[in-house]
C-alpha cells in the first residue's frame, strides 16, 4: 500500500511500493516498483528510486539523488556493538547510486552518522560501511568495499574491487588503483597501486583536469620527490619528519603542498601508506 493522497501531486509512487505515511517526500520524487521507504526517511525534491530500493532508518537523501535497483540505504550497521540506536545516514544532492550498493547508518560508538557528499557516483556492488564520511564529487567504481570509519576526501577516485581498511583516510583528489588493498592513509593527490597499496606518485591527470597550472604541478612534483625520495627510505625515526619540515619551508607558497603536509601531520589510526620500493621509478605514473 502506498500513501499518496496527502502528498504533492508531482510525486509519483508505483502501486507496488510501500512508503510509510510518516516519511517526508519532496516534490517531483519518483518511487518505482517494489521500493520500501521507512518512517524516518526524508527524500529531497526530484529524488528517483528506480525499483526494489530499500531505504530505512534516520536517512536523508538530498535533491536529485538517483538510486538504481536492489540498493539498500540506512540499514543497521554490521557491528556487533550496535543496539538499535537512532543513528543516521545522509546522501548529498545529485549523487548517483548504482545497482546492489549497500550503505549502512552510523553507530553510537562512532560519529552516529554515515555521510556521502554531493555529486558522487557509487558504482554497482560497492559497500559503504557505518560511520564512513565520503566527500563531494567522489567516484567509487564497481565492487569497492570499505570498513567502518573510512574518510574519503573530495574528488577522490577509488577504482574497481579496491578494499579500504577501517579508519583509513583517503586524501582530497587521491587515486586508489583497482584491486588494491589499502591498509593505511593515502595523502591528498596521491596515487596508490598494488595488492597492498604503495604510493607511486601524484594524481597528475586529475590535477590537470582541475586546471592546476604547469608551474604548480612542477612544484608539487619536486615536493613529492623530497617527501618520498627514489631510495624509498621512509622508515627510520625522524627522517620523514625532517623531510616534511624541509617541504614546509621550501613550498610555503603552494597551498596544495601544504595540504599534503597538514594531512601527513594530522592524527591517524592507520599511519601513512609507504612509498614505492627502492629502485623503482614510478613517480610519474599517470592516473585517470
Amino acid at each position: 500500500m502506498n500513501h499518496t493522497s496527502s502528498r504533492d501531486s508531482s510525486i509519483i509512487v508505483h502501486p507496488s511500493a510501500i512508503v510509510d505515511p510518516l516519511a517526508r517526500i519532496g516534490a517531483g520524487t519518483q518511487i518505482g516498483p517494489w521500493c520500501m521507504v521507512g518512517p524516518d526517511v526524508v527524500l529531497g525534491d526530484g529524488v528517483r528510486l528506480h525499483a526494489n530500493v530499500v531505504i530505512d532508518g534516520h536517512t536523508r537523501l538530498g535533491d536529485g539523488v538517483e538510486v538504481f535497483p536492489f540498493v539498500t540505504i540506512g540499514m543497521a550497521p554490521q557491528d556487533l556493538k550496535y543496539r538499535g540506536e537512532p543513528t543516521r545516514c545522509e546522501i548529498g544532492s545529485r549523487t548517483v547510486i548504482r545497482e546492489n550498493v549497500t550503505i549502512h547508518r552510523g553507530t553510537a560508538q562512532g560519529h552516529q552518522l554515515t555521510k556521502i557528499g554531493a555529486h558522487c557516483l557509487i558504482m554497482a556492488n560497492s559497500h559503504v560501511a557505518h560511520d564512513c564520511f565520503i566527500g563531494d564529487g567522489v567516484i567509487i567504481v564497481n565492487n569497492v568495499v570499505m570498513g567502518g570509519h573510512v574518510v574519503i576526501g573530495d574528488g577522490a577516485r577509488i577504482m574497481g574491487s579496491a578494499a579500504l581498511h577501517q579508519f583509513v583516510r583517503i586524501g582530497h583528489g587521491a587515486l586508489v588503483g583497482g584491486v588494491c588493498g589499502v591498509e593505511a592513509d593515502v595523502i591528498p593527490y596521491g596515487s596508490v597501486l598494488g595488492n597492498r597499496a604503495r604510493l607511486v606518485g601524484l594524481h597528475w591527470i586529475w590535477l590537470r583536469r582541475q586546471g592546476v597550472d604547469a608551474a604548480e604541478i612542477q612544484a608539487m612534483r619536486r615536493a613529492f620527490r623530497i617527501l618520498y625520495p627514489r631510495t624509498g627510505a621512509t622508515a627510520r625515526d625522524g627522517v620523514l619528519e625532517e623531510r616534511v619540515n624541509i617541504v614546509r619551508r621550501e613550498f610555503a607558497d603552494i597551498p596544495r603542498v601544504l595540504e599534503i603536509v597538514a594531512f601527513m601531520e594530522a592524527p591517524s589510526r592507520r599511519g601513512l601508506v609507504r612509498g614505492r620500493r627502492p629502485g623503482s621509478d614510478t613517480s610519474d605514473i599517470e592516473g585517470a
